[in-house]
């Protein structure tokens, strides 16, 4: 299947390795798991082969939470080997984004495209908005504990439902979250990409489920995850994430962030216009 997709739609496939590489990259650069990048690409190249709005951006999404296992994980290993993850608060939030995660799996079925992209797009631009205009909290001496349940379980539950249903990682909304408890931008970035993994297995399980037995979807879909697309996106995220995640322990993090939320605007913005105007 890989091989035919391939020898028919080259272009197209040659746009998803560039988009994997990316999405690594920034994977590992921001803490995040890429879907901000890989859900825009996918979509537009489900699309462009005929396959309706709705089954290219639910495909588009649970394939790119399939492939932020893989991006997580290796940008996890290097900012770890690094010593900048808090595994104290990796461990208390995890369960709960994973939970978050498996409730929006399951509802995806029942949400419409222009809700979905309507729920991609609002996140995106409240990313961006924070990357680009939110006001740093000056340095706390004693950063607020972020392991408390009373702010750990409603946090990491709200995190794991919005990034998955929004096809992210969890690591954009971490990162918000811990530099405006003060942590530093560096162990923000380090620790929230390994909440990559927490939202993605439960939801691109959920989205598999959910797609079972739909029709229309790209060739070679698994549900709502497409193989092939997850085969070449991942074998390239694998080898960008470690280059990005090194790259952030020496770059200055006020720069990265502005870019990172001009491209969720753009991205945002490319989306709706996509949907909204067909």
């Amino acid at each position: 299947m890989l091989i035919e997709l391939v020898s028919e739609y080259g272009v197209l496939f040659a746009a998803v390795l560039v988009a994997g590489g990316a999405a690594g990259f920034a994977g590992g650069l921001f803490g995040i798991g890429g879907g901000i990048v890989t859900v825009p690409a996918l979509y537009a190249v489900f699309h462009s082969i005929g396959v309706d709005e709705g089954g290219s951006l639910k495909t588009a999404i649970g394939t790119s939470l399939a492939v932020i296992i893989i991006t997580s994980l290796r940008a996890l290993m290097t900012h770890h080997a690094a010593g900048h993850v808090d595994v104290k608060l990796l461990r208390a939030w995890a369960p709960w984004i994973a939970a978050g995660a498996v409730m929006s799996g399951f509802a995806a079925e029942a949400v419409s495209p222009e809700l979905l992209s309507a729920v991609f797009a609002g996140g995106a631009f409240y990313i961006a908005y924070h990357r680009l205009f939110g006001k740093k909290r000056s340095g706390a001496a004693s950063p607020y504990d972020l392991t408390k349940k009373r702010v750990h379980i409603p946090i990491g539950l709200g995190t794991g439902l919005f990034s998955s249903l929004m096809g992210l990682g969890g690591g954009a909304v971490g990162v918000i979250v811990m530099t405006w408890s003060g942590r530093s931008i560096h162990q923000a970035i380090a620790t929230a990409s390994g909440f990559g993994m927490a939202v993605a297995i439960p939801g691109a399980t959920g989205f598999v489920i959910a797609g079972m037995g739909q029709v229309g979807l790209p060739p070679g879909s698994l549900g709502f995850v497409n193989l092939p697309a997850f085969a070449a996106m991942s074998a390239m995220t694998a080898f960008a994430a470690p280059l990005g995640a090194r790259l952030a322990h020496r770059v200055n993090g006020d720069l990265l962030s502005k870019l990172f939320g001009a491209y969720a605007g753009l991205a945002a913005l490319a989306i709706l216009w996509d949907v909204f105007t067909r």
